[in-house]
């Protein structure tokens, strides 16, 4: 059945043929320096063998005889000698193999974190080996960008659901005072807003996976401007002042995500900022192009801030709305996105309090 190890019958292990072989090849090369041996007997004369001054000396028949006894009990040594000494240098060179076959049985059971980490100078074995714990690295790393997609998903994809909702039980509360075209208008734009936020992290799913992304030129000063122009009724309800610098910074990607990228940005300063504050935002046309969003708030400490790129976390002391308390992952959405950008992302705490968020792409 798929997805079960099949059940081979039980065979000869490496070790028991390696020691085989190595009996094998003793015994085949012991043959043949006794075949040579044979033929230089050959050589010697047959008969009686007489030495100056009486003695005797043993003719071939004397040899053979003596040489075809010895040569049985030597065969007999040398498999004897190729069993043993093949079963332990088999063992030997064989032992980083227990340790591979560990490391992949406990992957199979699911502790990708285990490495073989095969220590030496490079054969095949620790190619072997290498090639192991860089396809755990490439699974383990695909893994977690699938739990990071699908915890990305349900978060962004709450919030217009909830949006859609509240519109649909408000005009249920109220049939007299409800405006069908007006309500009918909300629920598709914010439905249009979920199909680009799907479409959004589907493609953000497949850079993690390594494809390539459908880029085209895009100037993302326009789409930072759009983000802007978004949060600026959120924010003049709270005071906050937006202070913007753009200039025409054409780059290469995907113009969803870098739209996305940008909504994050400018709606976390805008969501984690205290009421009368301030927002920043730059784009320099240099090379390679800069995004800086900074704002106003509490002070954060640097470990804290170190952390504000990962998966449902938010800084202590940073504050947001009432009602809206998120899952903290508009940093970690943005971190993927200039991942699969080939940028760099650096995050910052303000001395005076606040935070600083600088993007890197390249032109």
């Amino acid at each position: 059945m798929t997805g079960q190890t099949p059940q081979r019958p039980r065979g000869l292990s490496v070790r028991v043929r390696l020691a085989l072989s190595y009996a094998g090849f003793l015994v085949v090369a012991g043959i043949a320096l006794f075949a040579v041996g044979f033929l230089l007997l050959r050589f010697v004369p047959d008969g009686a063998l007489y030495v100056a001054g009486g003695g005797w000396a043993p003719n071939r028949d004397n040899l053979l005889e003596v040489f075809v006894r010895y040569t049985w009990w030597a065969i007999a040594g040398l498999v004897a000698f190729g069993l043993v000494g093949g079963w332990l240098l088999a063992g030997v060179v064989l032992r980083p193999l227990d340790r591979i076959t560990d490391a992949a049985r406990l992957a199979r059971d699911g502790r990708l974190d285990q490495r073989v980490a095969l220590p030496g100078r490079r054969d095949e074995l620790t190619d072997l080996a290498d090639t192991l714990d860089a396809m755990l690295d490439r699974v383990e790393h695909t893994i977690d960008e699938e739990r990071r997609f699908a915890a990305n998903a349900s978060h962004e994809l709450r919030t217009p659901h909830a949006i859609i909702r509240t519109m649909v039980e408000v005009a249920q509360a109220d049939p007299g005072g409800r405006d069908v075209d007006v309500l009918l208008q909300r629920i598709a734009t914010t439905n249009d807003r979920a199909i680009a936020t799907t479409e959004a992290l589907l493609t953000l799913a497949r850079a993690g996976r390594g494809l390539e992304l459908e880029t085209t030129r895009v100037d993302l000063a326009v789409l930072v401007a759009e983000a802007v122009d978004a949060e600026q009724a959120d924010a003049a309800a709270r005071g906050i002042r937006f202070d913007t610098s753009f200039e025409p910074a054409v780059v290469t990607g995907d113009r969803t995500l870098l739209g996305r990228l940008a909504a994050n940005l400018v709606h976390n300063a805008v969501a984690h900022n205290v009421d009368g504050g301030w927002v920043r935002v730059s784009i320099s046309s240099s090379a390679p192009v800069e995004l800086i969003v900074a704002n106003s708030g509490p002070f954060l400490e640097s470990d804290v801030v170190a952390t504000l790129a990962e998966p449902f976390v938010r800084g202590a002391g940073r504050t947001r709305r009432s009602g809206n308390e998120g899952a903290g992952l508009g940093l970690a959405i943005v971190t993927s996105i200039v991942r699969a950008h080939d940028g760099a992302l650096d995050v910052q705490g303000l001395a005076e309090g606040g935070l600083q968020v600088r993007v890197t792409l390249t032109r």
